[in-house]
């Protein structure tokens, strides 16, 4: 056990317990602080509250059976703290507070920081600027309207005055289409710290944002926060709820930071992803608890126009000590990468009851930047995901031509501009218990084989009564329960310690695989 200063600001230190558990402590224990009993958790990442500006602190964590580890940080310098009720804002649930807390931001001046206090303050969008910590303290919500009216607009695409060029704001799925600003809007901003202990409510319902939601009205639905062009942006401690969309939507971003996040939706409540990292480079999501409506984490990099422009993969991901819930993927790749997702790691992870553990989504027509490569999953804990493991080259959903013979056919089809790649793959040490569909479903293209699939210490098993729904959604493919591990289309696949266990059927089928190492 190792005890790590992962996040300070002028008034909370976050902490991180190396080798220590999977999202939740292996034992409870105790933070002391400059020799004081400060806390007791169970979370591999816990967070210090309620320190002063500038000031070393000697951290200690203790456990019941007696290790003990160290470590000192000092908080970082603040200026002035700006309270939102001086500006106006009142908190009480029905006045309108966007403006005064709009107020508050604009004019918060460098290592300075921007508190809302509880109480529930309505708003619409709120936009962030650079150098900005904005806090929401214990006891506060943000609590959005939800008439379409109150919210701007942000274009799709606007053309340069010499046509040469072109500004992207709105987005949707991949595509450049105009949206409503989120909930939070950062656009073009850096060094911005949002923190504490506070809500961020949606207040999506199927009485208005969920209702008839393909039924787009003036433009798409917006997310809780998104974020445009940033840098260096850490959201700490916050949770979000009923969010009209996407939950978080980082986009053309790149030094972020997710840390000990709470992001809940319904599990019914439609596009209501807990994060979609979009075109992003260097991020880290660390510590955060995921049940949502769609995928928990989908990291992404636009559709044809986006990725065949801008070429803008999104890579240097790093995702760890978080836990997935009842979403339809855990960590999702796809479908919109045009540009392809390079450089993931997923590791000390938990994933409860989501329909897939890792899921990547992708089909011909995504192009050659397309390309899968480098992802490695490791040390994770699965119990009653449908299908951990799930490659699937034939998505459907997205597109109008998803059940056209050019997607679909299992036929080799001559490799061009339109078709996408898969390289190397890894999974290790992962123990995924009460499976109800499939253990694995591989399928790559014929003409496009996956380069490389490394499985290495896995074990899965099936729960007594399960479920039977399809392993993916691509066209010829059945609904299913405890099937073995299927590979289909794969140039090396390699196989170390594998076992599954009370599956229906043979535990492995592969297909028109050139090299397999199984041991």
């Amino acid at each position: 056990m190792k005890l790590k200063v992962l996040f300070r600001t002028s008034r909370k230190i976050v902490t991180e317990l190396e080798g220590f558990g999977r999202f939740y402590a292996d034992e409870p224990y105790e933070i002391w602080i400059d020799g004081k009993k400060y806390m007791e958790s169970r979370r591999v990442i816990e967070t210090i509250d309620g320190l002063m500006p500038d000031r070393e602190y000697r951290i200690s964590v203790r456990t019941p059976s007696g290790l003990e580890v160290e470590a000192s940080a000092r908080t970082a310098y603040e200026y002035v703290t700006l309270n939102v009720r001086k500006f106006g804002a009142k908190g009480d649930g029905i006045h309108d507070d966007t403006v005064a807390i709009q107020a508050a931001i604009s004019c918060c001046p460098k290592d300075s920081r921007v508190l809302i206090p509880a109480g529930c303050y309505k708003v619409s969008s709120l936009f962030l600027k650079s150098r900005l910590t904005l806090e929401l303290a214990e006891g506060a919500v943000l609590s959005a309207f939800t008439e379409r009216e109150k919210f701007a607009i942000l274009p799709g695409m606007t053309e340069s005055w010499d046509e040469k060029g072109e500004y992207n704001l709105g987005t949707w799925e991949g595509n450049p289409l105009n949206m409503f600003s989120a909930i939070l809007t950062g656009v073009d901003v850096e060094d911005v710290v949002i923190t504490g202990k506070g809500v961020l409510d949606g207040n999506a319902s199927e009485d208005n944002w969920w209702h008839d939601f393909r039924n787009i009205i003036g433009a798409y639905r917006p997310r809780m926060i998104f974020l445009n062009r940033c840098r260096r942006v850490t959201v700490h401690g916050i949770t979000t709820r009923n969010t009209p969309a996407w939950n978080i939507h980082p986009y053309f971003s790149e030094d972020l930071r997710f840390i000990q996040l709470n992001i809940l939706n319904p599990k019914i409540s439609p596009n209501t992803d807990g994060m979609d990292p979009e075109s992003c480079r260097r991020v880290e999501i660390a510590g955060t608890y995921f049940s949502v409506g769609d995928d928990c984490i989908a990291i992404k990099s636009g559709k044809i126009y986006m990725g065949k422009k801008y070429k803008r993969p999104c890579e240097d991901i790093e995702i760890r000590q978080c836990c997935m819930k009842d979403g339809h993927g855990s960590v999702t790749l796809g479908s919109e990468m045009a540009a392809g997702v390079r450089h993931l790691v997923v590791k000390d992870c938990l994933f409860i009851n989501t329909d897939r553990g890792l899921r990547i989504k992708t089909r011909r027509g995504r192009g050659k930047d397309a390309v899968i490569e480098d992802v490695v999953f490791e040390n994770i804990d699965m119990d009653g995901v449908l299908s951990p493991f799930v490659i699937n080259s034939y998505y459907w959903d997205c597109d109008p031509d998803g059940h056209t013979e050019y997607v679909a056919s299992k036929k080799p089809l001559p490799v061009d501009d339109r078709t996408p790649y898969i390289r190397q793959l890894a999974f290790r040490n992962i123990r995924a218990h009460n499976c109800h569909v499939c253990g694995a479903f591989f399928y790559g293209l014929p003409e496009a084989k996956i380069e490389e699939i490394t499985m290495e210490d896995i074990s899965i098993d099936y729960t007594a009564h399960p479920t039977p729904e399809y392993p993916a959604m691509m066209a010829g493919v059945d609904k299913v329960t405890k099937m073995g591990i299927f590979a289909n289309n794969i140039k090396h696949f390699v196989t170390k310690r594998v076992t599954v266990k009370g599956q229906e059927g043979p535990a492995w089928q592969v297909e028109n695989v050139d090299i397999w190492e199984r041991e």
